[in-house]
């Protein structure tokens, strides 16, 4: 039991790397979009010359950078929550429709990165390019968006497991601890 506890605390520090590289990655991108943005506008002012490849980079930049730091974003629990309902929730009710919604959203992650592989290997196969000037491949814009979704999968099933403990610990606690005392605490989505 201890070895596979070393073990997935080892791959929980892996993944957090990776999603820091991946973060850092989406960073240089976004440099990259600035600059040539940046060069084109000085392109066009000074030579009257456009270039055909700033805009399609640009576009396909974004969307990577969406998909390589959705999945950090959400460790850090940075994306949109509403929390109308959930505030008015004792913290034992909070933590386990988290732990629900959490569940249900790694799933539908998975769905998608599933069928976004079989459509990006198929797109892959038969060489489809993109529709513009450059006639890029769709694969690796397909690619990116099957890897974020694995990603998100995988860090959501990581906050279902800190909700369900936190909710295991507050009924723990509850049961301990007499009527009138209050349980406060903070999620447990990295460990």
């Amino acid at each position: 039991m201890k070895v596979l506890m070393k073990l997935l605390m080892k791959g929980t520090g892996v993944f957090d790397r990776t999603l820091d590289f991946l973060t850092y990655l989406a960073g240089v991108l976004l440099v990259l979009i600035v600059l040539f943005i940046g060069t084109e506008v000085m392109s066009r002012l000074l030579l009257n010359r456009s270039q055909i490849w700033v805009m399609e980079f640009s576009e396909h930049f974004l969307l990577y950078i969406t998909f390589l730091a959705t999945a950090w974003v959400l460790r850090r629990e940075g994306h949109v929550r509403m929390e109308f309902l959930l505030t008015r929730l004792k913290p034992r009710a909070q933590a386990l429709l988290n732990t629900v919604t959490f569940t249900v959203s790694a799933m539908l992650c998975l769905v998608i990165a599933w069928y976004g592989a079989e459509i990006t290997w198929d797109m892959f196969q038969r060489g489809v390019p993109r529709a513009t000037m450059l006639e890029t491949p769709m694969a690796p814009l397909l690619a990116i968006i099957v890897v974020g979704h694995f990603l998100l999968f995988v860090q959501f099933l990581r906050g279902a497991h800190g909700y369900l403990r936190r909710w295991r610990v507050s009924r723990d606690q509850e049961q301990s601890l007499p009527k009138r005392v209050k349980v406060v605490d903070k999620p447990i989505l990295n460990r």
